[in-house]
């Protein structure tokens, strides 16, 4: 009977430890300190810098508009550009139902560029409410401060669009831990175009190749599986799984040229080649293949010099796993 009084204590002491601490993080996070006070330049070099940022290389439009998903790498509807809308939701594996936000001046026009800097950069809303890290805060806090100002210069500019998303909700225990993410931002310089490895690292960053591209647990990516391939969507008509993306000679893109890297993305340029239609049980490509081609050849090539440069993983991926129908 001691013995169970004393796991008894043990026991009634960790709970209220685990509730306190509990307490402490709703009550005292995040912490990334408030909004900075800053005047974002509207020039239209700035404008057009975020404008191709923001489609083609960060591909900030590709969770923030409407996606036709009856064709293949869902591409954006016209005339719905920055409105939100689009849910991730438990069937698709996420902890909750999370809705992207309306960049449009019709929700943003109240939010000072330093709450803007702050949420796209820290994590951080206007409100204080600390994003999930679906927006991807950590990887663009790395950017260049000058070409996270042009995005926001670019989100400025777009046409207001009259759309109210719902308000995303996290499931326990996540609602809590996810207020322990957000984080100071530590920019990087831009680096010189011409050292490819660098500057490929630098659009690596900000494109979150390896977000997808490697093995993920819990939301975070598997230390040394980066590059490897392996992240699994699963689909009402299968699973698809992100490819290794590495120069393994067999089981990664070892054996393509960079003509034909380039090319790959190229073949799904919407303004030079027609998507091909889905059918309804059709697996879907969630890599946004018509955005990406937008992406200038140089930048492109960067990419696969840097690439290149990493260390091959013999990672073999099953790309494709059709589910039979009758």
């Amino acid at each position: 009977m001691k013995i169970i009084k004393v796991l008894g204590m043990i026991m009634g002491g960790v709970a209220v430890f685990v509730t306190m601490a509990g307490m402490y993080v709703n009550w005292f996070y995040p912490r990334v300190g408030e909004a900075p006070s800053i005047q974002v330049p509207l020039t239209v070099s700035s404008i057009e810098r975020g404008r191709y940022l923001a489609n083609h290389v960060t591909v900030c439009m590709d969770c923030h508009s409407k996606r036709d998903w009856t064709v293949f790498s869902g591409p954006i509807v016209p005339g719905t550009e920055g409105s939100g809308g689009e849910v991730f939701s438990r069937e698709a594996g996420f902890p909750g139902e999370i809705y992207s936000s309306n960049l449009t001046p019709h929700k943003l026009a109240d939010w000072t560029d330093g709450e803007l800097y702050r949420a796209i950069c820290a994590g951080v809303g206007k409100d204080g409410r600390a994003l999930f890290p679906l927006m991807a805060y950590r990887r663009f806090g790395q950017m260049a401060k000058e070409d996270v100002y042009s995005i926001m210069a670019y989100i400025r500019s777009l046409k207001p669009i009259e759309q109210d998303p719902p308000v995303s909700r996290l499931d326990f225990p996540v609602s809590l831990l996810n207020k322990l993410g957000p984080t100071e931002p530590v920019h990087d310089d831009l680096p010189d175009s011409t050292d490819r490895v660098q500057y490929g690292s630098y659009l690596v960053n900000a494109a979150g190749c390896v977000d997808c591209h490697s093995k993920v647990d819990k939301g975070s990516v598997v230390e040394g599986t980066e590059f490897g391939g392996g992240m699994e969507f699963r689909q009402p008509g299968g699973i698809i799984r992100a490819p290794n993306i590495t120069r393994h000679e067999t089981a990664g893109i070892g054996g393509w040229t960079q003509e034909l890297f380039v090319q790959k993305f190229k073949n799904f340029d919407p303004s030079s080649h027609t998507l091909p239609k889905l059918g309804k049980d059709d697996l879907i490509s969630p890599m946004p293949w018509a955005m990406y081609a937008g992406m200038t050849e140089n930048d492109l090539e960067a990419i696969y010099v840097f690439l290149r440069s990493m260390e091959p993983k013999d990672n073999r991926v099953v790309v494709r796993e059709a589910v039979g129908h009758p």
